[in-house]
C-alpha cells in the first residue's frame, strides 16, 4: 500500500498543506527541505524522467536568480556590476534564487500530485460539493496523458507523408512542429467538448447525485492523519516562535538558529517525507512477506 492508496481526503489535504507551506515559507532551509523531498518522492513515483525533469527546473531557478539579481538592486552587498552598469547584490540574488525554488518546488510536488490523484479521487472529493469543478478537474487530469498519446499518433501520421517534426531542414522542421502543434489544439478542443457533452448527458453536473466509491476512512488513515496534524503541530510551533520568519533588505536578516531550530528542521522533514516513508516502508513489509514464503 502506498500513499496513492490512502483516502483521497488525506491525499488533498497532505498536499495542501505541504504546497501551502512552500508556497509561503520562504526560509531558506525550510525551502531547501521540501523542495528536497519533492525532488526525491518525484523520482519515486516516476523514475528517471521525473529526474530530467526536476534537474532542468532547478537549472531554470538558477538562471532566474541571476536574471533578477541583474535588475534588482536592493541590499547593501554588492558582488559585481552587470554588462550595464548596475550593482548585483547578494540580497537580490538569494531572493531571486529562493523565488525560483519556491516555483521549482511546488511544480515538483504538482507533478506528485498528478501521479497520485486520479480521476475518481477528483470526482469522490469535490462531486457534491461542486459538481462542475469535479468534472473540470476530472477532464484536466485525464486530458493530460491522452495529449502526449496523441501528439506521438500525429507525429507518426505525419511522417509517413515527410512532414515529421524531425524531418527536413530546419525551416522546414520548424513548419511540421507548426503544423503538428496546430493538429494537437484542434484535436484537445475537439476532445474537451466532446468529453464535456458526455459528461453532462450523464447527469454529472446534478448537485447531490450518488456515485459509487470504493474509499473507506480506516485505521490507517486514522494513523496517517494524527501523524500528519503531529507534524503540522512543530511546524505551527516554528511559525509562531518566528524561526520561518527572514528579511532580505538591506540585509538577510533571520531568527538565530538554535537548538530548538533543528527541532522544528527535523519536524518539517518528517512531513514532507511522509509519504515517501509509508512506500518505502510498504515495500519492506511486501519484501520481507514474500521472502517467508
Amino acid at each position: 500500500m502506498g500513499f496513492e492508496r490512502c483516502h483521497p481526503a488525506v491525499n488533498f489535504l497532505y498536499f495542501a498543506a505541504v504546497i501551502g507551506g512552500t508556497i509561503l515559507f520562504q526560509h531558506p532551509v525550510f525551502l531547501a527541505i521540501s523542495v528536497v523531498c519533492a525532488f526525491l518522492y518525484s523520482i519515486k513515483r516516476s523514475g528517471w524522467k521525473a529526474a530530467i525533469f526536476n534537474t532542468v527546473l532547478l537549472i531554470f531557478a538558477v538562471g532566474f536568480a541571476l536574471y533578477y539579481s541583474s535588475y534588482h538592486h536592493f541590499g547593501v552587498t554588492v558582488l559585481r556590476q552587470n554588462f550595464i552598469g548596475n550593482n548585483m547584490t547578494l540580497e537580490a540574488l538569494v531572493y531571486g534564487f529562493v523565488l525560483g525554488l519556491s516555483v521549482t518546488g511546488v511544480m515538483i510536488w504538482f507533478s506528485c500530485v498528478h501521479s497520485v490523484f486520479t480521476t475518481d479521487k477528483v470526482v469522490y472529493l469535490f462531486g457534491r460539493i461542486s459538481p462542475r469543478l469535479s468534472l473540470f478537474l476530472a477532464i484536466l487530469l485525464r486530458l493530460v496523458p491522452r495529449i502526449k498519446k496523441e501528439a506521438r499518433r500525429i507525429n507518426t501520421a505525419q511522417q509517413g507523408i515527410g512532414r515529421g517534426a524531425n524531418q527536413g531542414n530546419p525551416c522546414r522542421r520548424l513548419q511540421n512542429s507548426i503544423r503538428i502543434f496546430s493538429m494537437l489544439i484542434t484535436w484537445t478542443i475537439d476532445s474537451l467538448t466532446t468529453a464535456s457533452e458526455s459528461m453532462q448527458s450523464r447527469g454529472s453536473a446534478l448537485r447531490g447525485r450518488k456515485a459509487f466509491s470504493i474509499y473507506r476512512f480506516d485505521n490507517r488513515d486514522r494513523a496517517y492523519v494524527v501523524a500528519l496534524f503531529g507534524c503540522l503541530t512543530a511546524v505551527l510551533m516554528a511559525v509562531l516562535l518566528q524561526q520561518t520568519d527572514i528579511i532580505y533588505d538591506p540585509r538577510i536578516m533571520m531568527t538565530p538558529i538554535t537548538a530548538m531550530s533543528y527541532l522544528f528542521y527535523a519536524g518539517y522533514a518528517v512531513f514532507c517525507l511522509m509519504p515517501m516513508g509509508l512506500e518505502v516502508w510498504t515495500q519492506y513489509r511486501f519484501w520481507k512477506a514474500r521472502k517467508t514464503l
